[in-house]
């Protein structure tokens, strides 16, 4: 197990993707303007506790239940994909919070980390070191600390239309992202594929 800059990087853009903290500031305002305040470091601290409970013991217990990381890493790559479409075509096929919520709930379980982001953790696991993932997922927490903290001057600064456009890069990278993490853990090689 060694520091490698090069998976740091790419595991934090995957999680970045996935996670979409600048794409959920509109979900995040539309929370805030029902149940008051947000609690940035109760929620960054409560995603942080659920990312690094399935990024450490994630593989055990799906091994209880007889799956091992390459099919949970093909399912995964299946979820991502649905997500990411649901980003470029700007349709809800995930519900992503209910009435009542706050900083522990919607907030930081299902929005910033839910479905998508856990199984990606476990996906990319088949991927990259332990390390580098867990170096990728504190620099994402911190990343999501500070948009939770200035999510209001966030949507003066980009507008409606950079939000959109944010939102729909990202999608893009996710479904290219699932086709990777499908192929990789498929073992089917692409005729042109380099």
């Amino acid at each position: 197990m060694h520091v490698n800059f090069l998976e740091i990087v790419a595991a934090f853009m995957v999680l970045f993707a996935i996670i979409d903290i600048p794409g959920s500031i509109p979900i995040i305002l539309d929370i805030k303007s029902r149940t008051g305040d947000i609690e940035p470091l109760k929620a960054t601290l409560a995603a942080s506790f659920i990312f690094f409970a399935f990024l450490f013991i994630g593989s055990p217990l799906l091994g209880v239940f007889g799956i091992d990381v390459s099919s949970f890493a093909i399912a995964g790559s299946f979820i991502i994909f649905l997500i990411g479409m649901e980003m470029v075509l700007g349709i809800e096929i995930f519900r992503y919070y209910s009435k009542g919520g706050g900083s522990i709930v919607p907030i930081a379980f299902p929005l910033i980390a839910g479905a998508g982001s856990i199984t990606t953790i476990l996906s990319i696991k088949a991927e990259y070191q332990t390390i580098n993932i867990f170096i990728a997922l504190v620099l994402n927490m911190i990343i999501v600390y500070l948009v939770l903290r200035l999510t209001s001057k966030f949507e003066k600064i980009l507008g409606p239309s950079g939000l959109l456009i944010l939102k729909k890069f990202f999608g893009v990278i996710l479904l290219a992202i699932a086709v990777r993490l499908f192929l990789t853990n498929t073992g089917i090689v692409l005729p042109n594929a380099r």
